[in-house]
């Protein structure tokens, strides 16, 4: 059976079971199959991102958090990932990119482009993705990842090939430094013709997906800890007031990024380009992503947000924790 029809069956016996209320047993007599196999195809439906569980505790009422996430920062769409707080933030981690891969598979349609920005939380998001081939779809990285020892550094390609290999798309790898030692060898790339295609992919990518960058937290954002920044550059990352970043562009408590310094190096695009998205979905875990998480809040750069739960209440309270200055890893 072709994965479409596949896809077809999961969502018949979902509708059975869900909005008619049949058991298993009564589905698979009307369906002239075994209990078995509808099992398999209501765990399809749940990997493939074609049926979304939601759970209303008038006692946890995370759909209400949701609301006020939505109302608060103008978003179109809010994911709140239910974790034991006591729990290690690894843990939740596991839990979120487990749902922004479900959520994914739900929003990647045909003749699509999607854009990548590389990171900790996005390749364990590509590592939770259940296959789900669709027509004439390309998967763009939207900054390099290359450092000064390495400039052919595959932490970035393996995620835009593996999630590539999900939807059966087109990979494009943007195999370039994440930082450019001069702002003018950046500036002269960008004028050639193969650079110039790729940046056009990305700003014709309606589908964005990407993590902020946080400078603390027990799972630390990989452009802190992956040997990218120099001393020097976290120096003017503090003269300039930086508290995130998406995309190897880093940003202010206020959204603004302009005319920060390093941000004429990075390999990463305008953030405007988020803005403009109709699906510019950001994954973040971690209460230590909470100062930079509502810093992207603020520059509009976000309009879908899935996120744990800890964290979107403190971002709710207002009260994110004290920021480790640049410099300083986790």
């Amino acid at each position: 059976m072709l994965a479409s029809e596949q896809d077809a069956l999961s969502i018949r016996v979902a509708r059975l079971y869900y909005y008619d209320h049949l058991t298993t047993a009564r589905i698979a007599d009307e369906l002239r199959t075994s209990r078995s196999t509808v099992s398999r195809l209501l765990s399809r439906a749940h990997e493939r991102g074609l049926v979304e569980i939601r759970i209303h505790d008038p006692a946890q009422h995370p759909q209400g958090i949701e609301a006020r996430l939505r109302e608060r920062f103008g978003l179109r769409v809010a994911r709140v990932v239910s974790v034991p707080e006591t729990a290690d933030e690894h843990d939740w981690l596991e839990r979120v990119a487990a749902f922004a891969a479900g959520y994914l598979n739900t929003v990647v349609d045909a003749d699509a482009v999607v854009g990548i920005a590389w990171g900790t939380t996005l390749r364990k998001v590509a590592s939770k993705l259940s296959p789900k081939p669709v027509a004439n779809v390309d998967v763009v990285a939207l900054n390099g990842s290359g450092t000064t020892q390495d400039i052919d550094s595959t932490f970035s390609s393996d995620i835009v090939m593996r999630i590539a290999q999900n939807y059966g798309a087109r990979p494009h790898a943007f195999p370039v430094p994440a930082f450019f030692d001069y702002a003018q060898t950046r500036t002269a790339l960008w004028r050639e013709r193969s650079v110039r295609r790729l940046l056009e992919l990305q700003r014709r990518a309606r589908i964005l997906v990407f993590s902020v960058g946080a400078f603390s937290g027990q799972v630390p954002s990989h452009v802190h800890s992956g040997g990218f920044l120099e001393p020097a550059d976290l120096r003017s990352l503090r003269r300039d007031r930086v508290v995130g970043d998406i995309a190897t562009v880093f940003f202010r408590a206020d959204g603004s990024y302009d005319d920060i310094a390093l941000n004429a190096r990075a390999s990463g695009p305008d953030l405007s380009l988020l803005r403009r998205a109709k699906h510019s979905i950001c994954v973040a875990s971690g209460t230590g992503k909470a100062e930079g998480l509502r810093a992207a809040l603020a520059g509009r750069f976000v309009n879908t947000l899935v996120v744990d739960e800890p964290t979107a209440r403190l971002l709710l309270a207002g009260d994110a924790p004290a920021r480790s200055r640049p410099g300083r890893r986790a």
